[in-house]
Formats: C-alpha cells, sequence, structure tokens
C-alpha cells in the first residue's frame, strides 16, 4: 500500500495527541497551527508556515478545529489551493449543515471529504483510543483508514457526509445528559452528608457507573476541574443538537444548566465543572 503523505491542522488539546499519534507511526506529516506556540515538540522541518503550504506538501489532510467558524476559515483558505485528488477529513464537532457544505465546495473542485469526528477526550487521544465516527463515501474512508486506526481503537464508517457528525452530536447529548446527572447526585449526596469518594465509588461500581462516570470521578473528588473537555465545548454541542433537531424533554434543562454555567463563567472548566454552577 502506498503511504500517503499527511497533513494536520489544528493542534489544540486533540489535535495535538492525534498528530502526534500519526507522527509516532512513522508517517510523513505536515503540521500547521494559527498560533505557533502551539507547534513546539514538532520538528521545525514538519511545521508548515501557512495552510496552502502544507496543502500543496500533503495528499491527506486531517483537521481538528474548534467549531463552525474556524472551519469554516480554513476551509475556505484551503479551497483557494489545488485539492484534485486530495482527501480531507475533518474531525472536528461542528453543525451537519456545514460539514455537508465543505464536502460538496471540495468536491466542486475535484477534491474528497469525510468528516470523522471523535469521542473521547485527552487521555484517549494521546492513548490512540478514541472511536472514531465516520461519514463519506467507502473509497475515501478505506483511503484514509490506515491512519485513523493510528489515533482511534474503533472506526465506525456511519454512511454519507454528515453521518459522522450526526452520530457524535447524539453521542454528546447523551453524554451532557450524563454529566449533569452526575453533578446533581453528587450535590445531592454531598447534602445528605455521604463521603464523596465514598459516593462516587457507589455510582462506578454499580450499575450506574460508566467510562464517562469513572474519567470524572478524580475531579470531582479533588474538586479540581481542569479541562480536559471544556464545558462551553459541550455547550456548543447541545446547541448543534438542537440546531439538527433535537427536541425532547431534556433539551430545555440542559440549555438552561450549561447556558447557565457559560454565564457564570465556569465555560473553561472541564465538562463536570458545571457542578459549580449548579450548587451556586
Amino acid at each position: 500500500m502506498k503511504i500517503e503523505k499527511l497533513g494536520f491542522i489544528g493542534l489544540g488539546n486533540m489535535g495535538y495527541p492525534m498528530a502526534k499519534n500519526l507522527l509516532k507511526a512513522g508517517y510523513p506529516l505536515a503540521v500547521f497551527n494559527r498560533n505557533s506556540s502551539k507547534t513546539v515538540g514538532f520538528e521545525e522541518h514538519l511545521i508548515s508556515k501557512d495552510i496552502a503550504e502544507l496543502v500543496d506538501k500533503s495528499d491527506i489532510i486531517f483537521s481538528m478545529l474548534t467549531n463552525d467558524d474556524a472551519v469554516d476559515d480554513v476551509y475556505e483558505k484551503i479551497l483557494h489551493c489545488n485539492v484534485k485528488g486530495k482527501l480531507f477529513v475533518d474531525m472536528s464537532t461542528i453543525s451537519r449543515e456545514g460539514s455537508i457544505s465543505t464536502a460538496s465546495k471540495l468536491k466542486e473542485k475535484g477534491g474528497a471529504f469525510i468528516d470523522a469526528p471523535v469521542a473521547g477526550s485527552t487521555k484517549p487521544a494521546a492513548e490512540g483510543n478514541l472511536i472514531i465516527m465516520v461519514g463519506g463515501k467507502s473509497e475515501h474512508v478505506y483511503r484514509a483508514k490506515p491512519y485513523l486506526e493510528k489515533m482511534g481503537k474503533s472506526i465506525k464508517h456511519l454512511g454519507e457526509n454528515g453521518q459522522g457528525i450526526s452520530a457524535k452530536l447524539a453521542i454528546n447529548y447523551f453524554l451532557s445528559t450524563i454529566y449533569q446527572g452526575l453533578a446533581e447526585t453528587i450535590l445531592f449526596s454531598d447534602k445528605l452528608g455521604i463521603n464523596r469518594g465514598q459516593m462516587l465509588e457507589i455510582i462506578n461500581d454499580s450499575a450506574s457507573g460508566s467510562g464517562a462516570t469513572k474519567v470524572k470521578t478524580p475531579l470531582l473528588v479533588e474538586e479540581n476541574y481542569a479541562p480536559a473537555f471544556a464545558l462551553d465545548l459541550m455547550l456548543k454541542d447541545i446547541l448543534l443538537a438542537q440546531q439538527a433537531g433535537a427536541d425532547y424533554p431534556l433539551l430545555k434543562a440542559l440549555l438552561e444548566t450549561y447556558g447557565k454555567a457559560h454565564e457564570n463563567g465556569f465555560g473553561q472548566l472541564d465538562v463536570i465543572g458545571v457542578i459549580e454552577s449548579i450548587k451556586s
């Protein structure tokens, strides 16, 4: 199999370790980040001076960006490049409409596109244990798969462009309910005088426990909410779910809770830091 030249745009909390895993696997890699300080740890010859240079030297380009605006900005620049025969793999969590529109624009210029958002936060990203949800043509997914497998433990091809994003919005909707429920349960048990660590042991050892509750346990015990996945990003994803058609009884409560947390200045905490807003 031909080893293709890779590019990676967006070296934030998630993108940085994901790009590092491609580098550790020995693949030819170029990277670009708008804030050059985030490229520390990559050898100078791997760092592209701009997006055009990265696209020119790469066959497959991965992007991991914050939101629709960031993706629109990057892909507007990409569309001014020669994209013929190149494959673009956007791993950001953005709107379904935005992702499908980007795919269409690239196709018109001879490029290919798959949406491949991930489930998992910074630790699974560093370990290469993400779950990657993919939307796009089978041949494009097949082309990207060897490289996706270096970043994720499971690659789920869910259908056409937009289906990867759809699955990501659905799973994050569920996670937002888990984290709000966990925060309220811990506050309730605090009120009743139950030791927080012991309560979390009960939760994690029972049917109500999950990977989501276990990964947030140290943060809740230490009351240290350094962000693995920021609360504001979860609020963004709840709003995207609403935009995509989520209209269910819990949605109003989620919007109220996470929206209030943002307004109260807790948006840069880890998502489980929503507990600080609920108790205030």
